[in-house]
């Protein structure tokens, strides 16, 4: 798979390009990340990536015309390249929220392009060269590089091989079923008169299973019942089939 960023400030994947499983999935050649800044593509002498807004305003707003340029330029190399063009997706507080869903389908692309914005935001024009648009939540940041940052580690984990263990993906929290993980211990047995449910020594697997199966709906209940309500309709629907 392929990333490219649009990023003013490409430093800051740095560390993060080179830790835990996104490092590893670069290092085996299952993930290129390609860092690209608008700044190479501004105008004058300062290399200016932001203008005022028309009809006035506090803050500036990224400009159309370098984003875009920035953009293509991706897309030409890695036309070039043989490559396909990259799913294009704007980070914006605006976009459609992130969930387990979404970076599963966001996987599935061969090559995606995260665009993060900086300043005001976006002149709106932008986003007819996008193909999506995705938030991590109700809330604003500084910049779209931690955002970019969260879809690259949440995708990448679904890449054949990244984890090893291909289970891990289904059995955690917002997998196949989208309940919440059942809750996981290990050693010691007993901490400060908190001990491990007798059931998972037990080595009765089937118990095992149904124990966790029972923890799983009901934290997803307590903790989030939009997700729980959700699931029991998916489970209406299939047995109705």
């Amino acid at each position: 798979m392929r990333v490219e960023i649009v990023t003013l400030f490409p430093e800051l994947f740095g560390d993060f390009s080179k830790t835990s499983f996104v490092g590893r999935a670069i290092d085996s050649g299952t993930l290129e990340l390609v860092l690209r800044s608008p700044r190479e593509f501004g105008l004058g002498r300062h290399k200016s990536v932001d203008d005022t807004p028309y009809g006035g305003g506090s803050g500036m707003v990224m400009r159309v015309d370098v984003l875009v340029a920035c953009m293509e330029a991706l897309a030409s190399e890695a036309e070039a390249s043989g490559k396909p063009r990259a799913h294009r997706v704007l980070m914006t507080p605006q976009g459609k929220r992130l969930d387990q869903r979404l970076v599963t389908s966001l996987a599935a692309h061969p090559a995606i392009m995260l665009v993060c914005g900086r300043y005001e935001g976006f002149d709106e024009r932008v986003r007819s060269f996008v193909d999506e648009e995705i938030s991590l939540g109700d809330f604003v940041m500084t910049g779209g590089e931690v955002a970019a940052m969260a879809v690259v580690e949440s995708t990448v984990r679904l890449l054949p091989g990244v984890l090893g263990n291909a289970d891990s993906t289904r059995e955690e929290s917002h997998g196949e079923d989208g309940l919440l993980e059942y809750p996981q211990y290990t050693r010691p047995a007993v901490f400060r008169d908190l001990a491990v449910p007798d059931v998972l020594s037990s080595g009765n697997h089937k118990e095992i299973e149904a124990f966790r199966r029972a923890e799983a709906l009901e934290r997803t209940a307590r903790r989030r019942p939009d997700l729980a309500a959700a699931y029991a309709t998916r489970a209406s629907a299939e047995k109705s089939k």
